[in-house]
């Protein structure tokens, strides 16, 4: 797979040097997982370079605009294991490069000219700010349910996801209904599990990522993993969590064998929405194109991917 070069200073007006400076900083250590999904794509689809290129820009701008904006909302100090762009340029400049990421998005969409593209792509957006307000609202509430949970990931993470399962096709003027239908529910399971991966780990759980342990807690948000180990807990158990300051706490109030059981019991949980995501996975071959079909391989390998971190 060849490497996309999705942040390119000349994209960027020059009498902007701190604009670079940051977008240096936020484009240097990311994955670019979304980008190399659209490759994987691509590939299959015999997408255009010039297609590719748009389409992972576009993701990576989205995604990047997203976090810039996330990390000032949630006083996030880290991104990245680095200084959070909104203390280390201050927060205007995180909010205005930010809002620069998505009106670039559009510029460029709009030079290419495809209309349900911009459409599809403002709806995204859209999804985002909604799963943002949404989240926000959730923070200290100590009896969130895992389907108001699933609703954020749903207009958050899986946005994304949904975008890069559907852009490619819509970009080729594909609007095959049953297809998009069927890779808008992929892409769904695909954020649930990644999103719900992504919880796991802060309670260091499969934590190879070394991400800090109880960040979403000490902040006041119970996530999903959080919501699903406490689902059960008295009045008096949820006060004693929110005071929670390591996972040694964890243990020490629901016990180290019932924090265990309920790690198989989440996994066993995703591992029926892997199981369903791969019977929607193998329904496409009756609707791609015979060249297209390889595709479906490549997607049936994501959500383990993604839950359980494992390396393809």
């Amino acid at each position: 797979m060849k490497d996309l070069k999705i942040f390119n200073q000349d994209d960027f007006p020059r009498y902007l040097p701190k604009l670079h400076s940051l977008y240096a900083d936020l484009f240097s250590s990311g994955k670019g997982f979304r980008a190399k999904l659209i490759q994987m794509m691509g590939k299959h689809l015999a997408l255009t370079d010039r297609q590719e290129l748009l389409l992972a820009q576009t993701i990576e701008f989205i995604h990047n605009a997203s976090l810039l904006h996330d990390d000032l909302i949630d006083r996030s100090a880290l991104r990245r294991s680095k200084t959070a762009a909104w203390l280390k340029y201050s927060p205007e400049y995180a909010v205005l490069a930010g809002d620069y990421l998505l009106a670039r998005v559009m510029v460029n969409l709009s030079r290419y000219g495809n209309l349900p593209l911009i459409q599809y792509t403002a709806e995204m957006i859209s999804d985002l700010l909604e799963g943002e307000w949404i989240q926000d609202s959730l923070v200290r509430d100590w009896n969130v349910q895992l389907n108001q949970l699933d609703q954020v990931h749903d207009l958050k993470t899986a946005s994304l996801f949904k975008w890069c399962l559907r852009a490619p096709f819509i970009a080729q003027e594909n609007a095959h209904p049953q297809l998009h239908q069927t890779l808008g529910e992929m892409g769904t399971m695909l954020g649930l599990l990644f999103q719900r991966g992504d919880d796991l780990l802060d309670f260091d759980v499969r934590n190879d990522e070394d991400k800090a342990v109880l960040g979403d807690l000490k902040s006041g948000y119970l996530n999903s993993f959080g919501a699903f180990l406490s689902r059960r807990f008295s009045a008096q158990q949820k006060s004693q969590l929110r005071a929670c300051q390591t996972l040694q706490d964890i243990h020490a109030l629901v016990g180290s064998e019932n924090f265990n059981h309920a790690v198989l019991e989440f996994d066993e949980m995703n591992r029926q929405v892997i199981d369903l995501y791969e019977h929607k996975a193998r329904s496409l071959e009756s609707i791609l194109l015979p060249a297209q079909r390889g595709l479906i391989h490549e997607l049936i390998g994501l959500p383990s991917q993604l839950y359980f971190r494992r390396a393809r």
